[in-house]
């Protein structure tokens, strides 16, 4: 079983390139779980490095098989439980969100976690697209946080359940007030700093932590005075903080997201650290755009190098 789960992890990841590749995407991380946006933080997340290739004639007729099999039909048939998740990783790759929520929504009610919290990403990243309507939007956004909540109840062992319990949290904040949203975002911490405590080498969960602490490092002070008069003692953070946790995923994962170099970047302006932040933003200028949101990181890049 083992040895057909790596054959199938192989076959996936080398079919990768040609999958999106034909249809102009870029390739998330089979082996990561991103998010894209969260309510309090800026922009989306998505993407991975490019998929390393075996040798041809051994995965020519392999990977032949395995694409017809996951582009044959909407949701993508499986027999146990490590197929059904392969089979949902491969698709999260590939940014095939639909076929990937109708794969899961099968398993709605599974006291699984596995399958429980790869079911609130889909639904979240379905809620995110952008011919989701409003109404459809919110729905999906509270649907994905009570598959969060059970994966949660299900198994608080696992790094991942704990990283999209936070970020689909933070996305009803979106619907529910600054007061609930402030509120929230100490549960938010909390899960982030036990995804890392439980995966210390996901670089995901660190940029995500340095984001909430750059953001209430900047917050200005009149907001402030106005969490200050809903909590007695607001969060707070500094951008020295945010900056340990930004070089510890570039640590862990080099280059692995456009949006962490630009964060670098603007951390060290606020610091006044010019050298630093010419450096860094520098990187995320020349990050290959693959995605819409890499686009707008080398646009914020070259506007921020402007100014320096």
């Amino acid at each position: 079983m083992m040895a057909g789960r790596v054959l199938t992890r192989f076959v996936n990841r080398s079919l990768l390139q040609f999958a999106v590749g034909a249809k102009g995407g870029r390739i998330r991380g089979s082996n990561r779980f991103f998010w894209t946006t969260a309510s309090w933080t800026v922009g989306a997340l998505g993407s991975g490095r490019a998929a390393f290739l075996l040798g041809l004639p051994v995965l020519s007729a392999l990977g032949y098989q395995a694409f017809r099999k996951v582009q044959s039909s909407a949701v993508v048939c499986a027999l146990n439980k490590e197929e059904v998740l392969e089979q949902a990783d491969y698709l999260y790759s590939c940014t095939e969100t639909e076929k990937l929520y109708q794969l899961l929504l099968q398993y709605k009610d599974s006291e699984d976690a596995e399958f429980l919290w790869r079911l609130a990403r889909a639904s979240r990243d379905l809620s995110l697209l952008p011919d989701t309507d409003a109404g459809r939007k919110k729905q999906l956004t509270f649907e994905a946080f009570e598959y969060a909540k059970r994966a949660l109840e299900k198994d608080d062992k696992c790094f991942a359940v704990h990283k999209w319990y936070a970020i689909c949290l933070s996305d009803t904040g979106e619907f529910e007030g600054v007061k609930v949203k402030i509120g929230n975002s100490y549960i938010i911490r909390e899960h982030l700093e036990r995804s890392i405590e439980l995966n210390p080498k996901d670089a995901t969960s660190l940029h995500i932590l340095g984001y909430w602490c750059f953001a209430f490092a900047e917050l200005p002070w009149y907001q402030r005075k106005v969490a200050a008069v809903i909590f007695s003692t607001p969060p707070t953070s500094t951008f020295e903080e945010a900056l340990e946790f930004f070089l510890k995923a570039e640590e862990v994962d080099p280059n692995f997201y456009s949006k962490n170099l630009l964060m670098l970047g603007k951390t060290y302006m606020a610091m006044k650290d010019k050298e630093k932040a010419l450096f860094w933003l520098t990187k995320a200028k020349e990050y290959p755009a693959y995605t819409l949101e890499d686009k707008e990181v080398h646009k914020e890049a070259v506007d921020l190098l402007n100014q320096l």
